[in-house]
């Protein structure tokens, strides 16, 4: 025991974690995934289908450029917040040549070091404690833990499946939102799998406008298993007065591990949020921007052929949700399935852990993504050929309670 223990017990010192831990858990991810690594280490082999994470690694063209970087002795010293000059042209190029958007690439972009580290800065630069935050329901856990963690009132809207996986907005205007001053949202949304739509934009920048509320879109999966369509708020008029959007190049470049996102908007949104993350971090390490230059380059055939792949794995995560008599929209986009659970199955947990400890399978209950997913699992397209059908083939071996019979939706 150190000195410094034994006196603060000598004084009958109690040291408590600060309040806003009361407010969050940790993240389902992380506590799950420690489960599946003890099973994996008693050999049980778990299929993993539940982690958003592309198994695939980046083009080649990209990690050479960081090799060839990280060789320079000039590569290590510390970088400015606001990224290279060469990071930012190459956001405004991307964004010029995939959305038909132009952004100044000295003004209006910042480079995060991740979409969910952005998420935090931005909640830090438009929430003082006790403001509220539109967070969907179903949605990405972090936009309420995040702002949970600033001290924020979380304020869920619904989004359900009769209407589409889409916002109500008559159901917003009935909200409380005098003291409202950001909102979340997300598409093509992340879990359900609902495509971007630019009359839905139109609506959110009016809302926004509205109401003086800041929308915050998150973007980082518009390149997969899109039907050739790529939408950003950004498109729409007027939109970089009120709104904010991430985007990210874990899902498009396989970079996941890489941590390099971004944000776009207004120059004086740009700046406050800049003061912000000028206090958090001393930028990323040179070479992996410079890659990240290198990877949002590259061509058409990048994403045709990561489309390919993704498109023969989805037709195997459908046999699984048929397998399971899940019911699904095969019109969803993204890297995920979204299928809603038979009626006699009493909760995506309980068929989710019964997957997991029968059949050596991880998927995602929809219950984490909030109570409007809680009849729902995620089924993740980030595992290979190879092993989807490992998990097909257990789970036709799996006994569920009961027959059934749904058909797709």
């Amino acid at each position: 025991m150190s000195t410094e223990t034994s006196l603060l017990r000598d004084c009958g010192r109690k040291i408590n974690p600060a309040d806003r831990l009361e407010t969050i858990c940790e993240y389902y991810f992380s506590r799950r995934l420690r489960e599946v690594a003890r099973l994996n280490a008693e050999g049980h082999d778990i299929v993993s289908l539940g982690i958003g994470g592309p198994d695939r690694p980046p083009h080649s063209d990209v990690i050479a450029t960081l090799c060839n970087e990280a060789s320079r002795p000039n590569a290590h010293s510390y970088q400015v917040s606001n990224g290279l000059p060469e990071l930012r042209k190459a956001f405004s190029d991307w964004y010029r040549r995939c959305y038909g958007v132009r952004l100044d690439p000295d003004s209006e972009i910042l480079p995060l070091i991740g979409s969910k580290e952005g998420i935090t800065h931005v909640g830090l630069t438009f929430l003082n404690p006790g403001d509220g935050v539109l967070v969907p329901d179903p949605g990405y856990p972090t936009y309420a833990s995040s702002a949970r963690l600033i001290g924020a009132k979380v304020i869920t809207y619904d989004l359900t499946e009769e209407n589409g996986w889409l916002p109500d907005f008559d159901a917003l205007e009935r909200l409380p939102l005098g003291n409202v001053k950001l909102m979340w949202v997300n598409y093509p949304h992340m879990p359900t799998g609902r495509a971007a739509d630019p009359e839905l934009f139109r609506k959110l920048i009016e809302f926004g406008q509205r109401h003086g509320i800041v929308i915050a879109h998150d973007n980082p999966y518009s390149f997969i298993l899109n039907n050739g369509k790529r939408h950003s708020i950004i498109q729409i008029e007027g939109a970089k007065e009120i709104a904010i959007e991430l985007n990210s190049l874990s899902k498009s470049h396989n970079m996941a591990g890489w941590r390099v996102a971004m944000l776009a908007s207004n120059h004086e949104f740009i700046s406050w949020i800049m003061k912000v993350k000028s206090n958090v971090d001393s930028g990323q390490f040179r070479p992996v921007m410079l890659a990240a230059a290198k990877a949002l380059a590259l061509g058409e055939e990048w994403f045709d052929e990561l489309n390919m792949e993704y498109r023969r794995r989805r037709v195997i995560a459908e046999e699984i949700m048929t397998e399971l008599g899940c019911r699904f929209s095969q019109s969803q986009t993204g890297m995920f399935l979204w299928g809603r659970i038979p009626d006699d199955e009493p909760s995506s947990e309980t068929l989710a852990d019964r997957l997991l400890y029968e059949a050596k399978v991880f998927i995602a209950p929809g219950f984490i993504f909030g109570a409007n997913g809680s009849r729902y699992i995620r089924l993740s397209l980030c595992a290979t050929e190879q092993n989807l059908q490992r998990a097909l083939s257990r789970i036709k071996k799996f006994k569920r309670p009961h027959n059934n019979n749904n058909n797709n939706i």
